[in-house]
């Protein structure tokens, strides 16, 4: 017979002045322990959508072994009620942090954390990890470190005649034209997802639109502080950003503290990856990048342990930045 799907559940995590909720998918013995961060205007059910089972992050993640904990971002959901001192991705950062310490806390996490995010998801987990000393592999198996950083959806440059960007684009006056504007091609998703919407979609957080024009010049000086291997993702038909082999490898040479950086731009993929047709391959490549993740950390571990047979490799600066 064929095994039954994990289980996915609700879970509310304290982060001191807010509860944060979200879902989760648990393992009995996790390799480690996926979370995953939402863009703007969707809640956790992003990653998780169920027009098509088997499209789901996760689904896909603890069928391999990780606990994927998939948090409705501060701002949303329980969370919604924020303090406009809050409303900030950096002061987020710090309640997402708090929620990961309760998480880490009273559950078992595995070798650590491995950040997954999407859009304004990612602009959060760029501002976590930079407010992240610790290098992977410098902690405990267990003791919640962060092992790495997958991220979708955010770049550089925005498209020049961008709605939401530009001034002088009007909103879209249809349904159709609201489609196209912030889902693409409707042959890039399973029919459900854009009929129904599936419930994870939530009115966007308070403060999160004041961030769009100061993130292209923060974003460098963020990501230098960031000392975890790193992998970014565009759509071959992102609509927010500028995406092209060029722009993704100028992006990654942001990253100048990360062990390793990995670029892919990502064939038959819409902005909001996770819930088109491209999610499934999508989430296998950032699972696969988490194992990545996983066994250096490992590696690292052992040598910090003395065992210097298992030590990791000296870093071959040819590997640093890769098309993946």
């Amino acid at each position: 017979m064929p095994e039954a799907e994990p289980a996915v559940a609700p879970v509310l995590l304290d982060a001191g002045r807010y509860s944060v909720s979200g879902l989760l998918a648990e393992v009995a013995q996790p390799r480690g322990t996926i979370v995953a961060l939402h863009g703007g205007g969707m809640n956790a059910g992003y990653f998780h959508g169920g027009a098509a089972p088997e499209l789901s992050l996760l689904t896909i993640g603890a069928a391999a072994g990780w606990n994927v904990l998939a948090l409705d971002r501060p701002g949303y959901r329980a969370s919604a009620a924020l303090a406009e001192a809050d409303q900030n991705f950096a002061a987020q950062a710090g309640i997402a942090r708090a929620a990961l310490a309760d998480f880490a806390a009273t559950h078992t996490v595995g070798a650590g954390f491995v950040l997954v995010a999407h859009s304004n998801g990612f602009k959060l987990a760029i501002h976590v990890a930079a407010q992240t000393p610790q290098a992977a592999g410098a902690a405990e198996a267990g003791s919640g470190a962060l092992l790495g950083l997958e991220g979708s959806g955010v770049g550089l440059r925005y498209q020049a005649q961008r709605y939401g960007i530009h001034p002088d684009v009007p909103p879209p006056a249809t349904v159709a034209e609201a489609i196209e504007v912030f889902w693409g091609a409707s042959e890039l998703y399973p029919a459900d997802t854009l009929r129904g919407r599936r419930g994870f979609l939530e009115p966007s957080a308070k403060g999160e639109s004041a961030e769009i024009h100061t993130w292209p010049p923060s974003f460098p000086s963020l990501a230098h502080h960031i000392r975890v291997p790193v992998r970014i993702t565009m759509a071959e038909y992102e609509q927010w950003w500028t995406s092209d082999e060029g722009e993704l490898a100028a992006i990654g040479r942001l990253f100048t503290a990360a062990p390793t950086v990995e670029t892919c731009l990502l064939a038959d993929a819409s902005h909001n990856i996770s819930l088109g047709w491209a999610a499934r391959p999508y989430h296998l490549a950032a699972l696969a990048f988490a194992e990545r993740c996983r066994l250096r950390a490992t590696l690292a571990a052992a040598a910090a342990a003395g065992d210097e047979a298992a030590g990791p490799p000296q870093p071959r600066q040819r590997g640093r930045l890769s098309g993946v």
